[in-house]
């Protein structure tokens, strides 16, 4: 056994559903399988996971290929087959990877033109026409043009913030109405930030138009309060260009969606909300430099890919359920839903072999957990394991005074530090694993370095299972049934007005459009206009044209 690998395997779980080691065998365990990350305060305790004697040698093959695969993948290899692209989002925050000089100069230049913005909206160098300043952020995106600003801004947020940040993330009217109006008379102040690589994603093209038209009701030029973070040439930039909006920031075919938050479609909204764009940036580059290094035991991605396979027996078998026990942590489980699902949600493996691989992502936050799903957790099904994470210090205010002590010698964080070592031991005594991470303390700088330690191990994990983390067909297909609805929408509707007081049933509307297979989905559409009185009508089970 290498060196390198043996104190992973000096003190193995027995092979029984439940563990019976003590606890100075567990001590002992702990203690050889910490992995610290030396500069960043945070450690990964991979203890709790019931790997056997031989699993890091057995793994040994798997991880360095894995391994090979990463550095081939930040050298700019073709990942992405399906659109022909590299993948760099690891260069973003280290743009002397890059492959060429110029998305080398590409990077260094967005973040540059981040900052000067910024700065600017922040001493009211810029400002809208018809206030003094911009007092809030409004945000449109959607899926990770909307998770990762939204994980930042609530993550690191305070009442200091230079703007006030809110988000429209769908094509929901009630929920894009709730946003606009709880803006109200602020709406002046208001700067838009308008997502999309593509310009043509319908989530953010429905939540801009919609908010044109808020904006316009209130006598307001759109255009005039507007910033567009897009592809170049894209439907969007072209939009932006034409009316004239404030400015326009670039995005790149080379960062997915997922991994694009420390791009300018999370950085943008960042330092315009006042937060430390370069800390969050260094804290993700300090990880990646860490979790390069071909060593397993040091390599905290490689160690948290592995654990991963083993807990789901390399097929998904188990659910991931993540456990931040700090209030800012909240939505991480969100945002490592799609990081990780949509990554590893694949019908396919490289070798076109169908495999159905991926692993399910859900969580709640520490101890709300206490109160909500932890029962099932620990007598249920076992069909999960846990990601604790965990932050020593109690609050993220500077110049903190002591904490107030709920009883004698003991205060809040100290039930919360107690409530999740106790949730750990109670999965634990009935067999389910677990990892812990532990950050010494919650900052700009952590929350970077948490992002890059789950892309990598998503990476490594992709590798070791066979698939491509970098494509996303099952996305691409569901946008493309949902253009399907909406024409079979535009031909029922036309068919129903060239029949004016006939009712018709879904059926008969079906083959007279040619679409025989769609009755449902022309039920589903025709009872949506109906609720809505978009000019269809319910009559008796069928349906027809309003007069």
């Amino acid at each position: 056994m290498s060196a390198a690998l043996q104190h992973h395997d000096a003190i193995p779980f027995p092979n029984t559903n439940k563990q019976t080691m003590d606890g100075q065998t567990l001590w002992k365990r702990y203690q050889d399988n910490l992995c610290k990350c030396p500069g960043l305060g945070i450690s990964l305790d991979i203890s709790r996971i019931t790997f056997g004697p031989n699993f890091f040698n057995e793994m040994k093959p798997a991880i360095d290929k894995a391994y090979d695969a990463m550095a081939r993948l930040e050298s700019g290899e073709i990942a992405n087959p399906d659109e022909g692209r590299m993948v760099g989002h690891y260069w973003l925050r280290a743009p002397g990877l890059a492959p060429t000089d110029e998305i080398a100069d590409a990077i260094r230049t967005s973040l540059k033109d981040i900052t000067e913005f910024a700065k600017a909206v922040h001493s009211k160098e810029i400002i809208p026409p018809d206030a003094g300043k911009f007092t809030d952020l409004l945000l449109i995106g959607i899926g990770g043009s909307a998770l990762g600003p939204q994980l930042v801004a609530d993550c690191l947020g305070t009442k200091r913030d230079k703007l006030k940040v809110h988000f429209i993330d769908n094509t929901d009217p009630d929920g894009v109405e709730r946003v606009l109006t709880g803006l109200g008379a602020r709406l002046k102040s208001t700067l838009a930030v308008v997502i999309s690589k593509s310009g043509g994603t319908p989530e953010p093209r429905n939540g801009m138009l919609l908010a044109k038209a808020a904006f316009a009701a209130k006598g307001l030029d759109f255009a005039k309060q507007a910033v567009a973070v897009t592809g170049d040439g894209s439907n969007l930039d072209i939009i932006a260009e034409k009316e004239g909006w404030i400015k326009r920031f670039a995005m790149w075919d080379w960062v997915g969606g997922r991994t694009s938050v420390m791009s300018a479609v999370g950085l943008l909204p960042a330092a315009l909300q006042g937060l430390d764009i370069q800390a969050f940036l260094d804290g993700a580059e300090k990880m990646d430099s860490l979790t390069r290094l071909n060593k397993t035991a040091k390599n905290p991605a490689a160690l948290l890919a592995l654990m991963w396979h083993h807990a789901t027996n390399g097929k998904g078998d188990k659910d991931m359920v993540v456990l931040p026990y700090k209030d800012r942590l909240l939505l991480l489980s969100r945002y490592l839903q799609q990081l990780v699902m949509e990554s590893l949600g694949k019908e396919h493996d490289l070798d076109g072999k169908i495999v159905h691989q991926g692993i399910a992502v859900y969580g709640n936050k520490g101890s709300t957990d206490q109160h909500a799903y932890v029962q099932q957790l620990r007598d249920g099904l076992n069909n999960f394991f846990a990601n604790f994470i965990v932050v020593l210090q109690d609050t993220t205010r500077p110049g903190r005074t002591a904490p107030l002590e709920v009883e004698d010698g003991v205060t809040p964080g100290d039930y919360l530090n107690g409530f999740w070592q106790g949730t750990r031991t109670a999965l634990y005594e009935s067999g389910r694993d677990s990892v812990t991470i532990t950050a010494d303390k919650l900052d700009a700088r952590t929350l970077g370095a948490f992002i890059a330690l789950y892309e990598r191990a998503v990476g490594f994990y992709a590798t070791l299972v066979n698939v491509n983390a970098y494509h996303q067909p099952g996305v691409e297909a569901g946008k493309k049934a949902a253009a399907a609805v909406l024409d079979i929408q535009h031909k029922a509707v036309a068919h129903l007005k060239s029949q004016p007081g006939r009712a018709l049933d879904p059926g008969e509307i079906a083959q007279a459009i040619g679409e025989p297979e769609q009755a449902e989905s022309i039920h589903h559409i025709l009872e949506h206009l109906a609720s809505n009185k978009r000019g269809i009508v319910r009559a008796r089970g069928k349906f027809k044209a309003a007069g």
